[in-house]
Protein backbone atom coordinates (compact mmCIF):
# COMPACT_ATOMS: atom_id res chain seq x y z
CA UNK A 1 0.00 0.00 0.00
CA UNK A 2 1.55 3.51 -0.88
CA UNK A 3 1.51 6.32 1.60
CA UNK A 4 1.22 10.22 0.57
CA UNK A 5 2.29 12.44 3.01
CA UNK A 6 1.91 16.00 2.58
CA UNK A 7 3.33 18.55 4.81
CA UNK A 8 1.71 21.21 6.21
CA UNK A 9 2.91 24.99 6.29
CA UNK A 10 3.94 26.03 9.59
CA UNK A 11 2.49 29.20 10.57
CA UNK A 12 6.02 30.18 12.09
CA UNK A 13 8.56 29.61 8.91
CA UNK A 14 10.65 32.50 8.94
CA UNK A 15 8.89 35.05 5.97
CA UNK A 16 12.77 36.08 4.95
CA UNK A 17 13.12 32.54 3.79
CA UNK A 18 10.40 31.59 1.70
CA UNK A 19 12.10 33.37 -1.48
CA UNK A 20 15.42 31.28 -0.58
CA UNK A 21 12.87 27.86 -0.33
CA UNK A 22 11.05 28.82 -3.55
CA UNK A 23 14.35 29.25 -5.58
CA UNK A 24 15.68 26.02 -4.27
CA UNK A 25 11.61 24.10 -5.89
CA UNK A 26 12.35 26.14 -9.40
CA UNK A 27 15.90 25.00 -9.24
CA UNK A 28 16.58 22.65 -12.25
CA UNK A 29 18.44 20.14 -9.56
CA UNK A 30 15.10 20.01 -8.51
CA UNK A 31 12.85 19.85 -11.20
CA UNK A 32 11.95 16.01 -11.28
CA UNK A 33 10.03 14.02 -9.61
CA UNK A 34 10.18 13.71 -5.71
CA UNK A 35 10.61 9.70 -5.99
CA UNK A 36 12.57 8.48 -9.29
CA UNK A 37 11.04 5.48 -10.85
CA UNK A 38 13.92 2.90 -9.59
CA UNK A 39 14.39 -0.11 -11.58
CA UNK A 40 11.83 -3.33 -10.62
CA UNK A 41 13.51 -5.54 -8.67
CA UNK A 42 12.86 -9.39 -10.41
CA UNK A 43 13.82 -12.81 -9.13
CA UNK A 44 13.75 -15.75 -11.53
CA UNK A 45 14.39 -19.31 -10.78
CA UNK A 46 16.12 -20.65 -13.88
CA UNK A 47 18.62 -18.62 -16.21
CA UNK A 48 16.36 -18.97 -19.28
CA UNK A 49 13.68 -17.57 -17.48
CA UNK A 50 15.99 -14.51 -16.30
CA UNK A 51 17.62 -13.93 -19.59
CA UNK A 52 13.73 -13.33 -20.68
CA UNK A 53 13.51 -10.86 -18.04
CA UNK A 54 16.45 -9.07 -18.92
CA UNK A 55 15.99 -8.58 -22.52
CA UNK A 56 12.23 -7.89 -21.49
CA UNK A 57 12.85 -5.71 -19.18
CA UNK A 58 16.25 -3.78 -20.75
CA UNK A 59 17.18 -0.92 -17.93
CA UNK A 60 13.87 -1.08 -16.29
CA UNK A 61 14.89 -4.09 -14.62
CA UNK A 62 17.45 -5.91 -11.83
CA UNK A 63 17.36 -9.55 -12.42
CA UNK A 64 18.70 -12.06 -10.16
CA UNK A 65 18.46 -15.84 -11.24
CA UNK A 66 18.20 -17.93 -8.12
CA UNK A 67 19.99 -21.13 -10.43
CA UNK A 68 23.18 -20.64 -11.98
CA UNK A 69 25.49 -22.84 -14.43
CA UNK A 70 25.12 -26.43 -13.49
CA UNK A 71 22.27 -25.96 -10.99
CA UNK A 72 19.34 -28.51 -11.38
CA UNK A 73 16.59 -27.23 -10.36
CA UNK A 74 14.68 -30.34 -10.14
CA UNK A 75 16.14 -31.22 -6.77
CA UNK A 76 16.97 -27.24 -5.87
CA UNK A 77 15.93 -26.11 -2.47
CA UNK A 78 15.82 -22.18 -1.41
CA UNK A 79 18.80 -20.98 0.19
CA UNK A 80 18.42 -18.75 3.52
CA UNK A 81 19.89 -15.57 1.04
CA UNK A 82 16.98 -16.95 -1.96
CA UNK A 83 13.88 -16.65 1.05
CA UNK A 84 15.37 -12.87 1.43
CA UNK A 85 15.90 -12.26 -2.29
CA UNK A 86 12.31 -13.47 -3.06
CA UNK A 87 10.55 -11.68 -0.38
CA UNK A 88 11.75 -8.36 -1.20
CA UNK A 89 11.51 -8.94 -4.64
CA UNK A 90 8.89 -7.10 -6.97
CA UNK A 91 8.06 -9.58 -8.54
CA UNK A 92 9.09 -13.48 -8.67
CA UNK A 93 9.31 -15.43 -12.41
CA UNK A 94 9.39 -19.02 -11.91
CA UNK A 95 8.40 -21.95 -14.62
CA UNK A 96 6.20 -23.79 -12.93
CA UNK A 97 4.96 -27.05 -14.31
CA UNK A 98 6.47 -28.99 -11.13
CA UNK A 99 10.01 -28.01 -12.24
CA UNK A 100 10.98 -26.34 -9.47
CA UNK A 101 9.60 -29.59 -7.63
CA UNK A 102 11.34 -28.50 -4.10
CA UNK A 103 10.50 -24.88 -4.32
CA UNK A 104 7.00 -25.28 -5.57
CA UNK A 105 5.04 -25.34 -2.18
CA UNK A 106 7.41 -21.85 -1.16
CA UNK A 107 6.05 -20.13 -4.07
CA UNK A 108 2.67 -21.00 -4.29
CA UNK A 109 2.73 -19.53 -0.38
CA UNK A 110 5.11 -16.66 -1.03
CA UNK A 111 2.49 -15.52 -3.78
CA UNK A 112 0.11 -14.26 -1.12
CA UNK A 113 2.55 -11.71 -0.38
CA UNK A 114 4.99 -11.11 -3.72
CA UNK A 115 3.68 -10.82 -7.13
CA UNK A 116 4.90 -13.99 -8.96
CA UNK A 117 4.66 -15.49 -12.46
CA UNK A 118 4.81 -19.44 -13.14
CA UNK A 119 5.71 -18.36 -16.84
CA UNK A 120 5.72 -22.18 -18.63
CA UNK A 121 2.09 -22.15 -17.46
CA UNK A 122 1.25 -19.93 -20.21
CA UNK A 123 1.91 -22.38 -22.74
CA UNK A 124 -1.89 -23.53 -23.76
CA UNK A 125 -2.99 -27.28 -22.28
CA UNK A 126 -2.72 -28.71 -25.89
CA UNK A 127 0.37 -28.03 -26.49
CA UNK A 128 1.90 -29.24 -23.79
CA UNK A 129 3.64 -33.12 -23.37
CA UNK A 130 2.83 -35.49 -20.83
CA UNK A 131 4.82 -38.45 -19.91
CA UNK A 132 3.94 -42.38 -18.86
CA UNK A 133 6.48 -41.68 -15.59
CA UNK A 134 5.24 -38.40 -14.51
CA UNK A 135 1.56 -39.09 -14.11
CA UNK A 136 -1.09 -36.38 -14.06
CA UNK A 137 2.06 -33.92 -14.53
CA UNK A 138 2.98 -32.20 -17.73
CA UNK A 139 6.77 -31.97 -19.25
CA UNK A 140 8.14 -28.80 -17.79
CA UNK A 141 10.63 -28.38 -20.04
CA UNK A 142 9.26 -26.25 -22.51
CA UNK A 143 12.27 -23.62 -23.38
CA UNK A 144 13.34 -26.68 -25.54
CA UNK A 145 11.55 -25.36 -28.33
CA UNK A 146 12.13 -22.24 -29.45
CA UNK A 147 8.38 -21.78 -30.50
CA UNK A 148 6.67 -22.48 -27.51
CA UNK A 149 9.22 -20.46 -25.25
CA UNK A 150 7.75 -17.81 -27.29
CA UNK A 151 4.51 -18.24 -24.64
CA UNK A 152 7.00 -17.55 -21.76
CA UNK A 153 8.37 -14.51 -22.98
CA UNK A 154 4.75 -13.16 -23.33
CA UNK A 155 3.79 -14.42 -19.92
CA UNK A 156 7.08 -12.68 -18.77
CA UNK A 157 5.99 -9.29 -20.82
CA UNK A 158 2.73 -9.52 -19.41
CA UNK A 159 3.76 -9.72 -15.72
CA UNK A 160 6.15 -6.64 -16.01
CA UNK A 161 3.92 -4.16 -17.52
CA UNK A 162 1.45 -5.48 -14.30
CA UNK A 163 4.11 -3.76 -12.00
CA UNK A 164 4.68 -1.15 -14.20
CA UNK A 165 1.89 -0.16 -16.48
CA UNK A 166 3.86 3.42 -17.45
CA UNK A 167 6.77 1.34 -19.12
CA UNK A 168 3.85 -1.35 -21.02
CA UNK A 169 5.27 -0.31 -24.37
CA UNK A 170 8.92 -0.50 -23.92
CA UNK A 171 8.51 -3.94 -22.71
CA UNK A 172 6.39 -4.70 -25.61
CA UNK A 173 8.80 -3.28 -27.90
CA UNK A 174 11.38 -4.82 -26.43
CA UNK A 175 9.69 -8.33 -26.02
CA UNK A 176 9.12 -8.29 -29.68
CA UNK A 177 12.93 -7.85 -30.17
CA UNK A 178 13.83 -10.80 -28.40
CA UNK A 179 10.82 -12.76 -30.02
CA UNK A 180 12.16 -12.19 -33.39
CA UNK A 181 15.58 -13.21 -32.22
CA UNK A 182 13.67 -16.94 -31.38
CA UNK A 183 12.20 -17.20 -34.82
CA UNK A 184 15.82 -17.00 -36.01
CA UNK A 185 16.52 -19.07 -33.74
CA UNK A 186 14.08 -22.40 -34.58
CA UNK A 187 14.50 -21.34 -38.67
CA UNK A 188 18.13 -22.01 -38.03
CA UNK A 189 17.43 -24.90 -35.87
CA UNK A 190 14.96 -26.18 -38.69
CA UNK A 191 17.50 -25.79 -41.36
CA UNK A 192 20.39 -27.21 -39.42
CA UNK A 193 18.71 -30.69 -38.36
CA UNK A 194 17.13 -31.09 -41.44
CA UNK A 195 20.74 -31.99 -42.81
CA UNK A 196 21.09 -35.29 -40.70
CA UNK A 197 18.91 -38.44 -42.68
CA UNK A 198 15.94 -39.63 -40.64
CA UNK A 199 17.76 -42.69 -39.59
CA UNK A 200 20.52 -40.49 -37.68
CA UNK A 201 17.77 -38.41 -35.47
CA UNK A 202 18.43 -40.63 -32.34
CA UNK A 203 19.07 -38.27 -29.49
CA UNK A 204 20.13 -40.05 -26.01
CA UNK A 205 20.70 -38.22 -23.24
CA UNK A 206 21.21 -38.12 -19.64
CA UNK A 207 17.56 -37.37 -18.77
CA UNK A 208 14.67 -37.13 -20.52
CA UNK A 209 14.51 -33.10 -21.17
CA UNK A 210 14.60 -33.26 -24.86
CA UNK A 211 10.91 -34.10 -25.74
CA UNK A 212 10.03 -30.69 -26.79
CA UNK A 213 13.33 -30.68 -28.92
CA UNK A 214 12.34 -34.39 -30.48
CA UNK A 215 8.08 -33.33 -31.24
CA UNK A 216 9.93 -29.97 -32.68
CA UNK A 217 12.46 -31.48 -34.56
CA UNK A 218 11.37 -34.68 -35.55
CA UNK A 219 13.77 -36.48 -33.14
CA UNK A 220 13.91 -39.70 -31.24
CA UNK A 221 14.53 -38.66 -27.91
CA UNK A 222 15.45 -41.02 -25.15
CA UNK A 223 16.24 -39.90 -21.85
CA UNK A 224 18.28 -42.42 -19.01
CA UNK A 225 16.19 -41.15 -16.75
CA UNK A 226 12.96 -39.79 -16.74
CA UNK A 227 11.66 -35.86 -16.95
CA UNK A 228 13.21 -35.56 -13.37
CA UNK A 229 16.48 -36.35 -12.68
CA UNK A 230 14.97 -37.39 -8.79
CA UNK A 231 13.54 -40.35 -10.87
CA UNK A 232 15.67 -43.62 -10.84
CA UNK A 233 17.67 -45.02 -13.72
CA UNK A 234 17.39 -48.93 -13.46
CA UNK A 235 19.90 -51.43 -15.01
CA UNK A 236 16.56 -52.69 -17.41
CA UNK A 237 16.48 -49.04 -18.54
CA UNK A 238 20.22 -48.85 -19.45
CA UNK A 239 20.06 -52.28 -21.02
CA UNK A 240 17.08 -51.66 -23.31
CA UNK A 241 19.02 -48.24 -24.67
CA UNK A 242 22.37 -50.43 -24.81
CA UNK A 243 19.97 -52.48 -27.36
CA UNK A 244 19.50 -48.96 -29.39
CA UNK A 245 22.57 -48.06 -29.58
CA UNK A 246 23.57 -51.80 -31.13
CA UNK A 247 20.71 -52.62 -33.34
CA UNK A 248 20.29 -49.25 -34.99
CA UNK A 249 24.35 -48.38 -35.16
CA UNK A 250 23.86 -45.38 -32.88
CA UNK A 251 27.29 -43.31 -32.73
CA UNK A 252 26.94 -40.49 -30.18
CA UNK A 253 24.91 -40.21 -26.79
CA UNK A 254 25.10 -36.74 -24.92
CA UNK A 255 26.18 -35.64 -21.24
CA UNK A 256 24.24 -32.78 -19.86
CA UNK A 257 25.66 -29.57 -17.86
CA UNK A 258 23.46 -29.85 -14.82
CA UNK A 259 23.46 -33.96 -14.82
CA UNK A 260 26.34 -36.43 -13.07
CA UNK A 261 27.30 -38.41 -16.62
CA UNK A 262 27.81 -40.98 -14.83
CA UNK A 263 24.90 -43.03 -16.48
CA UNK A 264 25.74 -42.26 -19.77
CA UNK A 265 29.08 -43.77 -19.27
CA UNK A 266 27.53 -46.52 -18.12
CA UNK A 267 25.85 -46.68 -21.37
CA UNK A 268 28.63 -46.06 -23.60
CA UNK A 269 30.47 -49.37 -21.60
CA UNK A 270 27.57 -51.28 -21.69
CA UNK A 271 27.51 -50.91 -25.82
CA UNK A 272 31.23 -51.32 -26.20
CA UNK A 273 30.73 -54.66 -24.25
CA UNK A 274 28.45 -55.93 -27.47
CA UNK A 275 31.40 -54.16 -29.78
CA UNK A 276 29.87 -51.49 -30.71
CA UNK A 277 31.85 -47.81 -30.44
CA UNK A 278 29.69 -44.92 -28.71
CA UNK A 279 30.81 -41.64 -28.70
CA UNK A 280 30.03 -38.99 -26.38
CA UNK A 281 29.14 -36.30 -28.49
CA UNK A 282 29.23 -33.10 -26.28
CA UNK A 283 27.84 -31.49 -23.52
CA UNK A 284 24.08 -30.16 -24.13
CA UNK A 285 22.21 -28.09 -21.23
CA UNK A 286 18.95 -29.23 -20.41
CA UNK A 287 18.01 -27.12 -17.18
CA UNK A 288 20.48 -24.71 -17.17
CA UNK A 289 22.36 -22.35 -19.34
CA UNK A 290 26.29 -21.53 -19.74
CA UNK A 291 28.27 -19.26 -17.75
CA UNK A 292 27.14 -15.66 -16.94
CA UNK A 293 29.11 -13.08 -19.64
CA UNK A 294 29.29 -15.81 -22.47
CA UNK A 295 27.36 -16.06 -25.12
CA UNK A 296 26.11 -19.98 -24.28
CA UNK A 297 24.82 -18.31 -20.83
CA UNK A 298 21.84 -16.25 -23.08
CA UNK A 299 18.62 -18.45 -24.11
CA UNK A 300 20.00 -17.96 -27.87
CA UNK A 301 23.11 -19.09 -27.14
CA UNK A 302 22.19 -22.09 -24.78
CA UNK A 303 20.11 -23.35 -27.75
CA UNK A 304 22.63 -22.80 -30.74
CA UNK A 305 24.94 -24.44 -28.42
CA UNK A 306 22.58 -27.76 -28.25
CA UNK A 307 21.68 -27.67 -31.75
CA UNK A 308 24.85 -27.26 -33.24
CA UNK A 309 26.17 -29.87 -30.81
CA UNK A 310 23.80 -32.61 -31.80
CA UNK A 311 24.06 -31.70 -35.79
CA UNK A 312 27.53 -32.04 -35.54
CA UNK A 313 27.88 -35.22 -33.02
CA UNK A 314 25.23 -36.97 -35.46
CA UNK A 315 27.31 -36.18 -38.80
CA UNK A 316 25.62 -33.24 -40.16
CA UNK A 317 27.89 -30.25 -41.82
CA UNK A 318 27.37 -27.69 -39.38
CA UNK A 319 28.92 -23.76 -39.76
CA UNK A 320 31.98 -22.96 -37.77
CA UNK A 321 30.92 -21.20 -34.29
CA UNK A 322 26.87 -22.18 -35.28
CA UNK A 323 24.39 -19.90 -35.64
CA UNK A 324 26.02 -16.40 -36.40
CA UNK A 325 29.62 -17.67 -35.23
CA UNK A 326 29.67 -17.48 -31.47
CA UNK A 327 30.04 -20.35 -30.34
CA UNK A 328 33.47 -21.27 -28.56
CA UNK A 329 33.86 -24.51 -30.16
CA UNK A 330 31.65 -23.94 -33.17
CA UNK A 331 30.08 -27.20 -32.24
Amino acid sequence: MTRIYTQRRSPFVNPNRRHILTGLLASPLLARPAFAATPLNVVATTGMIADAARAVGGDLVEVRALMGPGVDPHGYRQTRSDIVAMTRADLVLWNGLYLEAQLEEFLQGLSRRVPTRAVAETLPPDLRLTHSQYEGRADPHVWMAPRLWRHAVVGTRDALSEQRPDDAARFAANADAYLAQLDALHVYATETLAKLPPEARVLVTAHDAFGYFGREYDFQVEGIQGISTESEAGLQRIGALVDLLVDRQISAAFVESSVSDRNIRALIEGAAARGHSVQIGGELFSDAMGQPGTYEGTYVGMFDHNVTTIAAALGADVPNGGMSGKLNAGG
